[in-house]
């Protein structure tokens, strides 16, 4: 009689990537190293990240927006940790609403989902704390744990009972017996109760939509992702956490002063080697702007254009990167990542009946959204019978404390006198990013 591996195929994705694989049946780890077809496209696995500490997350392969404006061209995860004491058992973050019984069939694989103890809520946004309810009427013993602010929001958007709710303040612990989760409150980031949990033991630190990337992927571990990921991981700072750069700095002095061995998102991949994304962070939080200059315009016919293709070269003969985007093409998601350290942006409008361009107008109100550290810019465009985009952009940018070096608006198209004109624009804004980043050196 055939073992039953035989009737098993072995998944080369997990065989290089190491995926350690423990699926606990009465309590007891067993480690696979194949799995059934079934189990594969059933997609009902968990992930040891640490000794008794699995991932039960899920992903979401088909979403394609978040927030009705970030885009997902990879999807995302959403990320929930199930860790296991010798007296009590606690999940730490549940799923987006939907997916509820796919995260109770992963809990079930390790523990009999009724026996949750405690249910972690770092973050009481839907994507992370969707399956709350699901998850204390499947344990009915279960009390969700959470902070202050937390607990409040959780009675509000999920009618949790405050006697089923217990707040937890920084540097609160709780002992699953030879497991100790620590609380690490982080304050806006990016809502106003959000916390950390470190499983103190294995410095495992889970830390929500912190450190998190839109991704769906069947590689868990970030160093099997490949070279694209700190690509998608700016994207996702810029759009999340740029705006709270200030709280972001605290987070990262918070997590410089642990050992953490592992961090654990609630989005994306977990990372094995804390180091890369720390240092990305500290980069993009606080590390000095880049010597590059973002021109972000709308051409109805031809003239804002003429006018951008000029001050592009003109940034570029400085010896300065200028990156140019279409706004009736551009991914704003790609915009606000070079965002994240451009020492400069141009905003290039037609006028459109006495003001800028809708296409522009809304760029500048995502950059009120996401607050960028840059705070150089200029404006540029041309109008037909009547101008005024020009004064419009000028006063919405110094309202945001941007310093306006200079602004240009041509009536047609532009001839040579006004191509040179842009030309000197770009250069004074470029000379001036040279000039900064030589003072932060």
């Amino acid at each position: 009689m055939n073992s039953p591996t035989n009737h098993c195929l072995k998944n080369p994705l997990l065989s290089n990537v190491g995926f350690n694989l423990a699926f606990h049946k009465n309590n007891k780890p067993i480690d696979y190293n194949i799995l059934t077809v079934i189990e594969l496209t059933d997609l009902v696995k968990v992930v040891e990240v640490a000794p008794e500490v699995f991932w039960v997350g899920v992903n979401d392969w088909n979403r394609r927006v978040f927030d009705s404006f970030i885009p997902l061209p990879y999807g995302t995860s959403y990320n929930a940790y199930l860790i296991v004491g010798n007296e009590h058992t606690a999940l730490v973050d549940t799923v987006n609403p939907g997916f509820e019984d796919l995260l109770l069939r992963k809990v079930s694989r390790v523990v009999k989902p009724e026996t949750i103890d405690y249910v972690v809520m770092n973050h009481a946004e839907p994507d992370h704390a969707g399956g709350i309810p699901r998850v204390l009427a499947t344990a009915q013993n279960a009390k969700l744990v959470a902070t202050r602010r937390g607990i409040e929001m959780a009675g509000v958007y999920y009618g949790v009972p405050p006697e089923r709710a217990v707040a937890v303040k920084d540097g609160d612990s709780i002992d699953l017996g030879g497991k100790t989760l620590r609380f690490l409150e982080a304050p806006w980031l990016h809502w106003p109760e959000t916390m950390f949990t470190l499983q103190a033991e294995r410095q495992v630190l889970l830390t929500c939509d912190f450190f998190g990337t839109h991704m769906a992927s069947d590689r868990l571990f970030a160093e099997d992702v490949g070279d694209g990921l700190l690509k998608e991981a700016k994207k996702y700072y810029a759009e999340i956490m740029m705006p709270f750069t200030l709280f972001v700095q605290r987070a990262l002095d918070k997590v410089a002063g642990l050992d953490v061995k592992v961090i654990a998102p609630s989005h994306g991949p977990v990372y094995r080697d804390p180091k890369r994304i720390i240092a990305a962070y500290e980069e993009w939080a606080r590390g000095p702007l880049k010597p590059k200059v973002v021109i972000a315009y709308v051409s109805m016919w031809g003239n804002t254009e003429a006018l951008t293709q000029a001050i592009v070269e003109a940034v570029a003969a400085e010896g300065v990167e200028a990156i140019p985007y279409n706004m009736v093409v551009a991914d704003v998601a790609h915009v606000a990542s070079d965002l994240v350290d451009a020492a400069a942006v141009l905003f290039g409008s037609p006028t459109l009946i006495g003001g800028p361009h809708p296409l522009i107008a809304s760029l500048l109100e995502v950059l009120r959204c996401i607050r960028p550290r840059v705070k150089l810019g200029a404006v540029y465009g041309s109008y037909g019978w009547g101008g005024g985009a020009a004064a419009h952009l000028k006063n919405r940018l110094q309202s945001m404390g941007f310093e306006v070096m200079g602004t240009l608006e041509v009536r047609g198209k532009p001839g040579k006198e006004d191509l040179e004109k842009a030309a000197g624009l770009a250069q004074a804004v470029a000379r001036k990013v040279k000039e900064s980043v030589i003072k932060i050196k």
